[in-house]
């Protein structure tokens, strides 16, 4: 007989948060107004199923704006953010475009912008190589050093100490990032930040349900995919507290062994993950035996964000 944990605990909130929402709405609405292909840069949000399920509409994910888009095409931006240089690109290739970056990212270039204006050295806190770091990185590429760890801060030679300033990616670990910023304040006593915590809401929210989640379990399994980095964070907060995790894609990569023992698994889905993906693997434990499943639900979401506007202003001419 398969192993079947007692109890399941599905984590609330969970998966999508309200950027990804509005990136996936997005491209699904140009398909719809201006028929495939539609191009994308990079993957909308970091999730295999959702950049699977778009492309068998007519999405194309691209990595850069090359010469295989062609002229006048219709291109999105990612959730994540671009530079400058890519809007700038885009406009000299001619191509029509629509950006979906999560408006909480946008707050995060703005942030940049202004603190580069305003003459200081910017500390960006954040994983080297992600597409968001890549994005805020290019709206003030003098101005800004980046750091992943505490080691990172105390290595850190600025030109003017006392000009200092610090944002961070949308998407990491709430405590290492406090641990992180605690680090720059002791270094940098003058050091600025932005008015309002960088880590965005849906973030921190799903870090907290697993906090509070995991000590009940004896595994957690998280939805979602390994470059998402919300994804990632909610694995390591589970661990932190002892309790066994994975991140998996989907039910197929349930491990057998790590059922062993687990009377009550707990779980949660990154930012970017489907709630069918979730479904799906409620339904795995289900045919098994699994009976006991309930919501652990630590606070309700209730944010929305506006589609673009080119989007918004198609879809009323569509309608007139």
């Amino acid at each position: 007989m398969p192993v079947a944990p007692e109890k399941l605990l599905l984590a609330a909130p969970r998966g999508y948060c309200a950027g990804v929402d509005r990136a996936v709405q997005t491209v699904e609405r140009a398909l719809e107004l201006y028929g495939p292909p539609v191009y994308v840069r990079k993957e909308i949000v970091h999730n295999k199923h959702v950049v699977e399920t778009l492309r068998a509409k007519g999405a194309i994910f691209i990595d850069e704006l090359d010469d295989t888009v062609p002229e006048g095409a219709m291109t999105v931006f990612s959730a994540h953010g671009v530079s400058p240089m890519v809007h700038a690109d885009a406009e000299r290739r001619g191509l029509r475009t629509i950006d979906a970056t999560c408006p909480l990212v946008t707050k995060v270039h703005r942030e940049a912008v202004k603190f580069a204006q305003d003459g200081y050295t910017i500390v960006l806190i954040g994983h080297d190589g992600h597409e968001e770091v890549e994005g805020t990185m290019g709206e003030a590429p003098e101005h800004i050093v980046l750091v992943e760890t505490e080691a990172d801060v105390d290595a850190l030679e600025l030109e003017d100490p006392s000009k200092v300033a610090y944002i961070s990616q949308t998407t990491l670990s709430v405590d290492e990032t406090k641990a992180i910023i605690a680090r720059l304040r002791e270094r940098f006593p003058q050091i600025t930040g932005p008015r309002t915590d960088d880590i965005c809401y849906a973030t921190t929210n799903r870090q907290v349900a697993v906090k509070q989640m995991a000590p009940q379990c004896d595994l957690v399994l998280v939805i979602g995919s390994q470059n998402s980095s919300n994804s990632n964070r909610l694995v390591q907060v589970a661990e932190e507290l002892g309790t066994p995790a994975h991140l998996i894609d989907n039910a197929s990569q349930i491990d057998e062994a790590w059922l062993e023992g687990a009377a009550t698994v707990g779980i949660s889905s990154g930012a970017s993950a489907p709630e069918e993906l979730v479904q799906q693997v409620v339904s795995f434990f289900r045919d098994r035996g699994t009976t006991d499943v309930s919501e652990f639900e630590v606070m309700q979401e209730d944010v929305r964000f506006m589609l673009p506007k080119p989007i918004r202003v198609a879809m009323a001419a569509a309608e007139a």
